[in-house]
């Protein structure tokens, strides 16, 4: 059957979400802005319905899903609140990776309060000195008699100070790659602190903010993936990020299709120079447009969580390539919904500057766009290459 032809176990998983995210999201979601409230209630009532570990094995309790059915999930979240559906992307991204690359005993132990978000997770690579460079990034973890110890910054960490447990990058031996490792590291470990909620322009009702290791013990089986995984943690942040990228972007469509039907039911409505702005020709090109984007994002997104799926050679070059033109274009959507709106949408209870204001981020996380470039261009220049 065609990646474009649900079935009904599909239709019924995208119809969950969206019920969910009509009841208990979209209700909420400006105030949840405003007050920059972050809803752990409402995120464990995702959990009941699988939606925090949606990928991970049945067997430690996860839902046992594919890539394709998160990114349809996503949407539907986004659709009612950008925001904190990113955020259960990220979640699902480190309950991925423990299921993944960690070994019995910590899948055991973690997936099963990861999929019941019992415990919340964030992840922790970027520094205030190693964005886009992820391999160049200075937090330290030196064994000792008991473990390890963690030194270092980690820097616009979703969920920083509220999340149960931290998956830490940290450089573990040389430079470069090679020598970094992941840990699990728990809220309350000695000398694990946060700074203050950074002030955003978007993604209010998520907290971010650095993270702070000094001095950070933790006991020898917080190495995920246990001494064989010492040396793998650029690997499985890159990994995790394939599925992060194409979940991210399944934010903006969400957010992004929301704005569209926004801005038609409004021009719908309103009437200018003695008739229905819907009946403008200029006006219904701009809707083409964003409907075609939408539908084109849609299809490019599908393709990609297909391909990841199917461990295909090119999953890699095909994520980046949606996150990259389906976060632009979404935004373009959203932004060009706002304008339609005029001067409506540039007030809060219209919901358009929230839309455009979390998605804009969406370009920066998981790997910029511009970077997404980068990757997309080194696969055709060893594309080429080999046909030469």
């Amino acid at each position: 059957m065609s990646i474009f032809e649900l079935t009904d176990d599909e239709r019924v998983i995208a119809e969950t979400a969206a019920a969910f995210a009509a009841k208990r999201l979209a209700p909420h979601a400006l105030e949840w802005d405003h007050s920059k409230h972050f809803p752990t209630d409402v995120l464990r009532a995702a959990a009941e319905l699988g939606m925090a570990a949606i990928y991970c094995g049945e067997d430690v309790g996860g839902s046992g899903l594919r890539r394709i059915d998160a990114v349809r999930i996503f949407e539907e979240l986004a659709a009612a609140d950008p925001a904190l559906a990113s955020f259960i992307s990220i979640h699902n991204m480190c309950a991925w990776m423990v299921d993944t690359y960690g070994n019995l005993e910590q899948r055991k132990t973690w997936v099963p309060r990861l999929a019941s978000m019992e415990t919340i997770a964030s992840y922790c690579l970027t520094e205030p000195g190693a964005g886009s460079d992820a391999a160049a990034l200075r937090t330290k973890a030196v064994r000792d008699s008991d473990g390890w110890v963690l030194d270092g910054v980690k820097q616009f960490i979703s969920g920083a100070g509220v999340s149960d447990v931290y998956v830490v990058m940290a450089r573990t031996g040389a430079d470069g790659p090679k020598g970094i490792s992941a840990f699990l590291v728990e809220k309350g470990t000695p000398g694990l602190s946060f700074g203050p909620n950074e002030a955003k322009m978007g993604w209010n009702t998520q907290p971010t903010a650095q993270v702070v290791l000094e001095q950070v013990r933790v006991p020898a089986d917080a190495l995920l993936g246990g001494p064989e995984g010492e040396g793998t943690g650029f690997g499985i942040a890159m990994n995790g990020l394939n599925g992060g990228r194409i979940n991210i972007a399944a934010c903006s469509l969400g957010g992004a299709r929301t704005a569209h039907q926004k801005a038609a039911a409004y021009l719908r409505d309103r009437e200018a120079f003695g008739g229905a702005l819907l009946d403008e020709p200029t006006i219904r090109f701009a809707l083409a447009d964003m409907a075609t984007a939408l539908e084109t994002s849609r299809i490019m997104l599908w393709r990609a969580a297909s391909a990841l799926d199917a461990n295909a050679p090119d999953k890699v070059e095909l994520c980046a390539m949606a996150k990259r033109y389906v976060t632009d274009s979404c935004f373009d959507v959203a932004d060009s919904a706002l304008q339609l709106h005029g001067g409506y949408g540039y007030l809060n209870e219209y919901g358009l500057e929230k839309i455009v204001r979390d998605l804009r981020v969406h370009r920066i996380l998981e790997g910029t766009n511009e970077i997404m470039r980068v990757v997309i261009g080194r696969a055709e220049a060893a594309r080429a290459r080999a046909a030469g």
